[in-house]
């Protein structure tokens, strides 16, 4: 995997570390709006990546490219992706997937009538530690309540408070808190318990109509989940799911699940992980490449199906609460 990347956000030092510790991987090249930025010399000079791009389409004709790692605002997600497959190369895309079901849904028919792999970058369901939680759940006996909690100050949200409109905070850009970060909880959730029966978003809405935090509340047959997930305070980030014989505690942020605690009634807590490397991202790239040595469209494929889902269920969680972003209005 020649990967080429689009951005230069905290976001790719998380990953080129991971990329570092996959066999058969390689940065060959970044793109940036500026790449003489001091930011994309850093990158460059840290990661010995040899090549820079200020162009998007002069990088996708570079042959020795056959992945794309779309690391840009989540407004671009959709744009960028098609880009790439369009220039015949793979896609690896940054959370959220899209914008909107729409976009999700023609990325995944061009990358099928293509015969080309795209991959949401959500890493929190290839975790080890989440196969754990999976593997557990059964011992809690009947489910009945969970609680999700991922909040993260954000370092733009002074700025923004300042007057000034970072990204993150702009329906422009196709920002806010449940796109951010609850989206880490919304995957646990969905890829752990499938779709739910019943959900509302209650979200603290600034006037400029994005989300600075917020609650989703989930209901599914005999148990309800809370989600918490907040940009505009910091927390004790935790998952407790509860049942009748006992509960299971992660002991940080749904998307890296660092310790798990199996507590059930007459034992002793058990501590549990299998996260040998501390790098989330690790994972999920482990099985992107297994899936593209391996030639498995059918599970590349799946995995799409199942983002376009979680696409479909965040949009509907964001219009129902009245949050607008300015894709809602494109044609394709």
């Amino acid at each position: 995997m020649n990967i080429g990347i689009i951005g230069s956000g905290s976001i790719i030092d998380t990953f080129i570390s991971a990329i570092k510790n996959v066999k058969g991987t390689n940065i060959a090249a970044i793109c940036s709006r500026n790449k003489e930025s001091e930011r994309i010399k850093e990158l460059r000079e840290k990661y010995s990546i040899s090549l820079a791009y200020d162009d998007i389409e002069k990088m996708l004709t570079n042959p020795n490219i056959d992945f794309v790692y779309v690391a840009s605002p989540n407004s671009l997600h959709y744009s960028q992706s098609l880009k790439a497959l369009k220039a015949g190369k793979n896609v690896i895309c940054e959370k959220p997937f899209t914008s909107t079901s729409k976009e999700a849904q023609h990325l995944l028919n061009v990358a099928k009538e293509k015969q080309l792999m795209i991959f949401e970058g959500i890493a929190v369901i290839h975790l080890p530690n989440f196969q754990v939680i999976k593997d557990n759940i059964h011992r809690l006996g009947r489910l009945r309540i969970i609680q999700l909690n991922f909040s993260q100050y954000s370092r733009k949200y002074d700025l923004f408070l300042a007057g000034e409109l970072p990204n993150v905070f702009n329906p422009e850009f196709s920002g806010g808190s449940l796109a951010d970060i609850n989206i880490y909880n919304v995957h646990f959730m969905t890829a752990m318990f499938g779709m739910p029966e019943k959900y509302e978003y209650f979200p603290n809405i600034h006037e400029n109509g994005i989300d600075t935090s917020g609650v989703v509340l989930m209901q599914y047959p005999g148990f309800s989940a809370t989600l918490t997930g907040s940009k505009d305070t910091r927390g004790n980030n935790f998952v407790y799911i509860q049942g009748e014989k006992g509960y299971i505690h992660v002991n940080s942020e749904s998307s890296t699940c660092k310790e798990v605690v199996v507590d059930v009634n007459g034992e002793p807590p058990r501590s549990l992980n299998l996260q040998y490397y501390q790098n989330p991202l690790f994972y999920e790239l482990e099985v992107f490449k297994g899936i593209y040595d391996s030639k498995d469209f059918n599970k590349c494929y799946e995995l799409a199906e199942y983002s376009l889902s979680v696409v479909k269920l965040i949009e509907s969680i964001r219009k129902k609460s009245g949050i607008v972003f300015a894709a809602d209005n494109s044609n394709l």
